[in-house]
């Protein structure tokens, strides 16, 4: 995870290389590891001179993780302080809620029959961020009849035991192995293996229907998802990325796992007609900052997660060209051997 602290920083060195003068079609972009990074960060765009993604160019073209965590990592510490990162709930769209930090996001969809919550926080924050933020939210969390856990990191997957164990939700994952696998990741309790996530397969509650898809490389068994939104009673199409970092083992097999499910999801959302682009980490994406602009929308103007289907193809942009200029450095690594 990313802290926001570095945004000021980033977007003004971001600035510097947007410049649309310098932007580089895709057609002519070098394959090179400076080309792919200068391609990524243009791919960023924006108006005014604000990228829409910077958030997500920083995290995989500036300063990209590298390597898997390992099974027997530390079990999380529960930090006292962690707290000062919680930020208030808010209706994302009519039908659509969103609970998290600067820095995580956790999306529940309502239906006419109950809920589906789209990933779960981390193992101590699940209380607070996403129990207690549906209450605040004026609904019930009894209500949560499917969690999608979008790959079996700590803080997509941290919470799932909480509502299994006590409300009996279904639990979604194609990562079962790896969730199964950490041996200390889950102190509050374990998730028990429920549904394993096939391609295509389709979770219903009531009018709510997500799409899942198995786009692995983030983890093993990332899945994405494709679904509607209503705006004001508009429906629009979202398409959820499941997993966005290189913290997996860096070899020329996984990236090109990567960058297979990578073109994969895009095709999938133009193919969707998706202008939303959503996800688990919300700096990638800047949903809690878009969501904080949301209150004072005039009549007629855009959602601010609504952001086209042109956007949505350039957050996909980001991702192929940075990973195919890591690629290129695994590539030059062993040579230089």
């Amino acid at each position: 995870m990313r802290s926001s602290m570095c945004k000021a920083v980033c977007l003004l060195a971001l600035v510097t290389l947007l410049d649309p003068a310098n932007a580089q079609s895709p057609a002519t972009v070098p394959d090179t590891i400076e080309g792919h990074l200068a391609a990524g960060k243009n791919a960023a765009g924006g108006r005014d001179n604000t990228p829409d993604f910077y958030g997500l160019v920083t995290a995989i073209c500036v300063a990209p993780l590298r390597g898997a965590p390992a099974p027997d990592a530390p079990a999380p510490s529960e930090d006292p302080n962690r707290k000062s990162t919680y930020m208030q709930p808010k209706q994302a769209f009519d039908d659509v809620y969103w609970m998290g930090t600067e820095s995580t996001s956790a999306w529940l969809l309502t239906s006419d029959d109950g809920y589906i919550l789209y990933d779960t926080a981390y193992v101590y924050d699940a209380e607070d961020v996403l129990i207690g933020g549906i209450k605040k939210l004026g609904l019930d969390p009894a209500k949560v009849k499917y969690v999608i856990v979008s790959h079996g990191h700590r803080g997509e997957s941290g919470g799932a035991y909480l509502f299994q164990s006590r409300y009996g939700s279904r639990i979604v994952t194609a990562d079962w192995d790896l969730i199964e696998g950490s041996l200390y990741g889950y102190p509050t309790g374990k998730p028990k293996r429920d549904i394993v996530a096939t391609d295509g397969m389709k979770i219903t509650v009531g009018d709510r229907t997500v799409t899942l898809y198995l786009t692995p490389g983030h983890t093993p068994g990332t899945i994405s998802g494709i679904f509607q939104v209503h705006d004001q009673g508009k429906p629009l199409t979202a398409v959820y990325s499941g997993g966005t970092e290189f913290n997996f083992p860096n070899d020329i097999a996984h990236f090109d796992q990567y960058l297979a499910s990578v073109r994969r999801q895009s095709s999938l959302a133009t193919e969707a007609g998706a202008t939303i682009i959503l996800n688990n980490q919300s700096q990638f994406n800047g949903a809690a900052d878009r969501l904080r602009i949301l209150a004072d929308r005039q009549p007629g103007e855009r959602h601010p997660l609504d952001v086209g289907t042109e956007a949505v193809a350039r957050y996909f942009t980001i991702e192929n060209e940075c990973a195919r200029a890591q690629r290129l450095k695994v590539i030059a690594g062993q040579g230089s051997h």
